[in-house]
């Protein structure tokens, strides 16, 4: 079970002595805070014969590596651990700068010294998800038995899945059996559900952003339309792309519909309104006019220049197959099968038409039903279902007093 800081290098973390975090700092002019470094590490399960990872769908993989970054220190007792599991598009760069190319990481705006998820305070770890595309193993990653990438004959994956290989990093890489708490936005928050369902008693504190138990129909219906646009772009080859052109018209469709679903209209109207982008004259055409358009396409364009488009197929699967409960019954049952002890903190945005308040609402009210400790916030903020990613306040009130309590 090497926890890596290369594929190739010796272990890091596999010592009882607590670790720390393989993010360092850069000078910073006196009175303000350096800044973070993150510097990716790698755990493989399967390696040193202990058994690979079986997928929901029955498909067992003999290995299984998953991509993870770490900030701030490990507490002698071990028990400062928050776990943040990321969106569609994140990966484990959660903050900072990374080493090696100089992002910025994800949420930065929340993670970091003196910010709600206190990296002087708090040992914080994230991870790129099993079937993505930034370090963890995924659909373009090389199987083994053939030499090739995975492609289409990745398994399918589920948020559930995701959730079990995580908990597998903490427990038998990092050594941690109880976190401080388990944070998720979007589908981060389909992930901290689904550890929290199962694994009781693995996280003092559930953290859920902007997320349902369960995508609606018009959710599914966009993702559908996404993996479409892929899967109609002549280069997608039956997923069989890797050393040919990618799909990336296709791609960049799938992103731009997408994004739109991340914005409310009045962000929307605010940023672009009927704003021509090269000149106020109508051109009586069909290329680029409105402001609006050329951000779209900016947005296609960025996206397919740093995700796989088999990646996004599987990603947005996972996200429409995830039922917080299916296997009871019920959110409460679900919420009952969670620890006595565990405390959960929602939060939604009253822009959010992706996943609406009120959709949010049901999960506290089930974990109250259930006899749980749960908070929620409905907050007032206009940007969207991205809200998270764009405004520290009020949210980060909320956290810092949520984590203070648990």
């Amino acid at each position: 079970m090497p926890c890596l800081a290369s594929p190739y290098l010796s272990t890091v973390h596999n010592s009882p002595t607590p670790p720390t975090s393989d993010t360092t700092r850069a000078s910073a002019a006196p009175g303000t805070h350096p800044a973070l470094i993150g510097r990716t590490q790698y755990y493989t399960m399967g390696r040193d014969g202990e058994g690979g990872f079986t997928f929901d769908c029955g498909q067992t993989l003999p290995e299984l590596t998953l991509a993870y970054q770490t900030y701030g220190t490990l507490s002698p007792a071990r028990d400062n651990a928050i776990y943040i599991f990321h969106a569609l598009s994140g990966d484990a760069h959660v903050a900072g700068v990374h080493a090696d190319d100089g992002r910025t990481g994800w949420w930065d705006l929340m993670v970091g010294p003196g910010k709600a998820f206190d990296t002087d305070k708090y040992f914080i770890i994230c991870a790129n998800i099993p079937g993505g595309c930034k370090g963890s193993t995924g659909p373009s990653s090389i199987d083994p038995l053939t030499g090739k990438p995975y492609a289409m004959r990745f398994p399918v994956v589920t948020v559930h899945d995701m959730a079990r290989a995580q908990h597998r990093l903490v427990r038998d890489c990092l050594g941690i059996t109880q976190l401080l708490a388990v944070v998720g936005a979007s589908m981060g928050g389909m992930q901290a559900l689904a550890f929290a369902e199962q694994f009781p008693g693995a996280a003092r504190g559930v953290i859920a952003v902007a997320v349902t138990g369960k995508f609606s129909a018009q959710a599914i219906a966009w993702d559908e339309i996404g993996r479409r646009a892929i899967m109609m772009d002549p280069q997608w080859r039956s997923g069989d792309y890797y050393g040919h052109e990618a799909p990336v018209q296709g791609l960049a469709v799938a992103r731009m519909v997408a994004h739109v679903t991340y914005l409310s209209e009045a962000a929307m109207e605010r940023k672009f309104s009927r704003r021509r982008q090269f000149r106020e004259e109508i051109a009586y055409g069909f290329d680029i006019e409105f402001a609006v358009e050329s951000y779209l396409a900016y947005q296609g364009r960025a996206f397919h220049q740093r995700f796989d488009a088999n990646s996004y197929l599987y990603i947005t699967r996972a996200t429409d197959y995830f039922v917080f409960g299916g296997e009871w019954g019920s959110y409460q049952a679900a919420f009952e099968k969670c620890g006595a002890d565990a405390k959960f903190l929602f939060l939604s945005y009253t822009s959010d038409w992706l996943f609406p308040p009120d959709q949010v609402a049901e999960l506290p009210k089930a974990a109250r039903e259930a006899g749980r400790d749960a908070e929620y916030y409905n907050i007032d903020i206009p940007h969207g279902h991205d809200s998270f990613l764009l405004e520290a306040e009020p949210q980060a009130t909320y956290l810092r007093a949520f984590l203070a309590r648990i």
